[in-house]
């Protein structure tokens, strides 16, 4: 998959001399003409896709179904895409000494009209992860208002901008249609 962007969240001198973990992850674009299917985080006030990290054993496309299943309890994933890949260096604040090497692998697909319960985790549940469609230009003007004021955004938002406004300029410019 071709890599669309890399973020480094730690200097070179942390990148070249720290333990790299890899951490695979999928994240799913779902669109309805220029809404589309994310996830609004309480805690963080962002937009995130749904997605998540690949469990061991598990393909991608089995990962990115069972998340974007669990997450919004879409139906009837089908129509699985290769859209790109984001690469991020990041500092493992669970383990000093540690930099994440994450890799997000992003495809797009369809789904049912019709959406079964989520079934989120305990953490998600406790940071308030609600499940959206959304105009992407609205969403792109709410996590970059996050950016410049919120003093609790995560690195994650990054990506994520960056994600819509390659979607919406890539993916459902008008133009291109």
């Amino acid at each position: 998959m071709q890599v669309i962007k890399e973020f480094h969240f730690v200097d070179e001198l942390a990148l070249n001399n720290h333990q790299h973990i890899l951490r695979p992850a999928t994240r799913a674009i779902v669109t309805q003409g220029r809404n589309i299917l994310l996830l609004h985080t309480e805690r963080y006030r962002d937009y995130s896709l749904p997605g998540g990290g690949v469990d061991h054993g598990e393909s991608l496309q089995q990962a990115l179904v069972r998340e974007l299943q669990e997450e919004t309890g879409a139906r009837a994933i089908e129509k699985i895409t290769p859209y790109g890949l984001i690469r991020e260096f990041r500092p493992n604040y669970k383990q000093d000494g540690q930099i994440i090497e994450m890799l997000s692998y992003c495809f797009t697909c369809e789904i049912d009209d019709q959406f079964d319960q989520q079934n989120l985790e305990d953490y998600e549940i406790a940071n308030g992860m609600t499940v959206h469609w959304i105009d992407i230009d609205k969403a792109i003007a709410y996590n970059k208002q996050t950016m410049a004021e919120s003093d609790k955004k995560g690195i994650s938002i990054v990506r994520e901008t960056f994600l819509l406004e390659h979607i919406a300029e890539n993916l459902l410019n008008p133009s291109c249609g």
